[in-house]
């Protein structure tokens, strides 16, 4: 199998009082998940597979629309904070912002679930994707933590931060079911 893992593309900011926050995709994100389907759009891809959250849906029904597919929504990609009912893109954010403090006291705050269950909720849904797709190409479309907890798993790190993907950044992975 090999993987295509997209992070979604720029989002807007929100803050809701009713539940935790699923932004849409701001303009120019859209502008984004065009520019990324148009890339991938002759990659060969059999299937394509979101988290749950808008911003990654978003991002890859472009894609799905051109290759005539429908999407994959698998609950276990949303964000390690999908819990929080604001959602700031990062570089919004000045020093004084509160996930920024809550970052620099705790980085492992950022994990709703905590970190171990965050990481295996992740490497066992994208496991099951390889499982579920033997000589496919498929394109998930998701987070920046779920790429980057994934990868560092994959390469035997315990660093959560040590693999970073941007807005649309595109990660290719060969995998199997047998390791």
């Amino acid at each position: 199998v090999e993987l295509i893992i997209v992070r979604h593309a720029l989002p807007e900011s929100e803050k809701r009082d009713d539940g935790p926050a699923d932004p849409p995709l701001s303009p120019l994100g859209l502008q984004q998940a065009e520019a990324t389907a148009d890339l991938l759009a002759t990659e060969g891809v059999d299937h394509v597979v979101t988290s749950t959250m808008q911003r990654a849906i978003q991002t890859g029904q472009p894609l799905a629309d051109r290759l005539g597919l429908t999407p994959e929504h698998l609950g276990d990609l949303k964000e390690s904070d999908y819990r929080r009912n604001s959602y700031t893109p990062v570089e919004e954010m000045g020093a004084d912002h509160e996930v920024i403090r809550e970052f620099l006291n705790d980085p492992l705050s950022m994990f709703a679930d905590g970190y171990e269950a965050f990481r295996d909720r992740v490497t066992v849904a994208l496991d099951a994707v390889v499982a579920d797709n033997r000589g496919r190409t498929v394109a998930v479309f998701c987070h920046a933590m779920v790429v980057g907890v994934y990868l560092q798993t994959l390469l035997g790190l315990n660093d959560p931060f040590a693999v970073m993907a941007d807005y649309c950044g595109i990660t290719r992975v060969a995998a199997s079911s047998t390791g």
